[in-house]
């Protein structure tokens, strides 16, 4: 049965998160200050918390550094996500995605469906995996960080949940 087994031991994860955003500092900034809560909360070890601006190639590089850090195991970024001219967040990310993972997107917005109807179709939320390090986009509202951390991503990082989750290939991710 698909959910928690409490018998296993959980297994934390290093998460870095990223605030995309031209206004939020961070004595404002209350998605990336959730997300960090949520996360630490959880067990998880929150390895570093960055706010940039809508700029592709800062958030680019922001996210490359991570990924070339071997101790970052997750990025998760929140905002830079809509429709605006200023939300180039999954231009500036995707290009650094060897895997695309393609069902996060869907299970994002039929979660996000339940919260915001059809305002979830402005949500361009993305997941892929580049060099060993999952990265997750979300938009930069607390309800969709509550909506992707409490009802997706939080389940995929925990190693007990069954029938299975992202910890537990990612001893397999640099497989060649």
């Amino acid at each position: 049965m698909a959910g928690i087994d409490e018998s296993l031991s959980f297994v934390p994860v290093r998460i870095a998160v990223l605030v995309v955003s031209d206004t939020r500092t961070l004595e404002t900034d209350t998605s990336g200050a959730l997300l960090s809560e949520r996360l630490q909360n959880a067990g998880h070890e929150l390895a570093d918390r960055k706010i940039v601006v809508d700029d592709p190639a800062l958030i680019r590089k922001t996210v490359q550094d991570w990924i070339d850090d071997p101790s970052i195991d997750v990025v998760i970024s929140s905002g830079g996500t809509g429709l605006t001219g200023r939300d180039v967040t999954p231009e500036a990310v995707s290009p650094l995605f060897e895997k695309t993972i393609d069902g996060f997107s869907v299970i994002f917005h039929q979660v996000s469906f339940q919260s915001v109807g059809l305002s979830t179709l402005q949500s361009r939320a993305i997941a892929g995996l580049a060099k060993g390090t999952f990265i997750f986009c979300l938009p930069g509202s607390n309800g969709a960080v509550k909506d992707g951390w409490d009802k997706v991503i939080s389940y995929q990082l925990d190693s007990r949940h069954k029938p299975c989750n992202l910890v537990e290939i990612m001893p397999r991710l640099m497989e060649t």
